[in-house]
């Protein structure tokens, strides 16, 4: 049986070297589906495919689908993301959303909204007015992504006993935890009211708000690490793009 052809949107989210010339790409599509798929000399020098193919390029692609991996037949850049590949931090912060996504994201399993917010939070991350604000983008994209799969963190009253009071915070048990009910939870740490208001931002405020916003140094850090940590712990993974990003 012959192969068939297919065009679709995509982001590439992942690379691996395949022999010496090619290139397995794990990419998100525009139905928000992870597709997989070979880039044959995509490593060759002066390849068309080379500069198509990068990590966070966003493309129309032609595949050629059979038994196997599909092959990429064509790449037509929609949006190259380039703001990203000249500046250390944005290429750190890009790669770990993309490996957000990549653990957010199934075969044959569509939800386009996966597609979309990635894209935008690429975007974002260009427009940010500096480090600090680089990092609440990460952190909103990673805490805005797992809230849509179903682990939105509990910040209104204790996830344990309904408690208005709010003393720590627990990525095991879901969200914020009274005085009384944290002393029975190992690793629940401190957390001000403030600093719940800021995990509240992050789930509700746009990237555009939080890509202009004025943001502690410290803050930044503290949600980073917070938004890691439940990344890591309710996708049941160890992130390392995220872990080298937030300096963990």
């Amino acid at each position: 049986m012959g192969r068939r052809t297919t065009r679709i949107g995509t982001i590439v989210l992942g690379r691996t070297k395949l022999r010496e010339q090619d290139l397995i790409l794990t990419m998100i599509d525009q139905n928000g589906a992870q597709v997989r798929a070979v880039a044959k000399g995509a490593r060759k020098p002066g390849s068309r495919l080379a500069a198509r193919t990068e990590l966070f390029c966003e493309c129309d692609m032609l595949l050629s689908c059979g038994r196997g991996l599909p092959i990429v037949q064509e790449a037509e850049v929609r949006n190259r993301h380039g703001h990203l590949a000249y500046d250390m931090g944005r290429v750190a912060a890009g790669s770990a959303m993309c490996e957000v996504a990549r653990l957010t994201c199934y075969e044959d399993m569509e939800d386009p909204f996966l597609y979309h917010i990635l894209s935008r939070a690429l975007d974002a991350v260009g427009e940010a007015k500096d480090a600090q604000n680089e990092a609440l983008l990460v952190s909103a994209y990673a805490i805005k992504v797992l809230s849509h799969c179903g682990w939105r963190p509990v910040l209104d009253a204790c996830v344990a006993c309904g408690e208005p009071s709010m003393a720590r915070f627990s990525v095991a048990s879901g969200g914020v935890l009274c005085q009384s009910c944290a002393k029975d939870v190992a690793g629940a740490m401190p957390i001000t009211e403030a600093q719940v208001s800021w995990v509240r931002s992050l789930v509700l405020s746009t990237f555009d708000t939080l890509a202009t916003c004025e943001v502690a140094q410290e803050t930044s850090t503290f949600l980073a690490h917070l938004a890691h940590a439940w990344c890591a712990t309710h996708l049941d993974a160890r992130l390392r793009a995220f872990e080298f990003y937030a300096g963990v």
